[in-house]
């Protein structure tokens, strides 16, 4: 969820889909049911800066490069904080606030950080091989070899590429 937050403007300002507390509120709900709605500015900033850390870390390791120590001061200090506490569904009492805040949902994405950006995990972090996408992903593959963000998208159009040069190559030669 870390790298998929990055996603939202964090390694494009293309794609960034952040404009308003509103957009980060429905991001969040989407992902995080027992977050209240409730965002303010000062939790899109926040958001954002993490974001950005997420980013930046995440090409890092792709590129098999250490981070910014102040990208990884961002993220300790977000998991840090207090995430969304688990809880059972069926009591007739919950402790604390019955929803979740916008922070402790940052928290929670800080904290899958810290463990996504492991020594031990960094190399399943890769830039997708397309030369016109420019992703990162995590590589969750058995053989650890997985080469795009998407089969569906650029690994389809790269092996629809090379099928091409390979038919316009045995065309010529005939």
């Amino acid at each position: 969820m870390a790298l998929d937050f990055a996603y939202s403007g964090g390694f494009d300002e293309r794609w960034e889909s952040l404009h308003e507390p509103t957009d980060l509120a429905g991001w969040l709900a989407s992902r995080f049911p027992e977050v209240d709605g409730g965002v303010n500015d000062r939790d899109l900033t926040d958001a954002k800066a993490m974001r950005a850390s997420l980013a930046r870390m995440a090409l890092a390791a792709s590129h098999n490069e250490p981070p910014a120590a102040s990208d990884v001061d961002i993220i300790n200090l977000f998991a840090a904080t207090p995430d969304i506490p688990p809880a059972l569904a069926g009591g007739s009492r919950r402790a604390g606030r019955s929803n979740a805040r916008a922070g402790q949902a940052l928290a929670a994405m800080a904290r899958e950080a810290v463990e996504l950006f492991a020594e031990d995990k960094q190399e399943r972090i890769r830039e997708c091989a397309a030369a016109d996408c420019g992703l990162v992903f995590y590589d969750e593959s058995r053989s650890n070899n997985r080469r795009w963000c998407s089969m569906h998208r650029c690994g389809n159009r790269a092996k629809v590429r090379a099928h091409r040069e390979r038919t316009a190559a045995a065309g010529v030669g005939a």
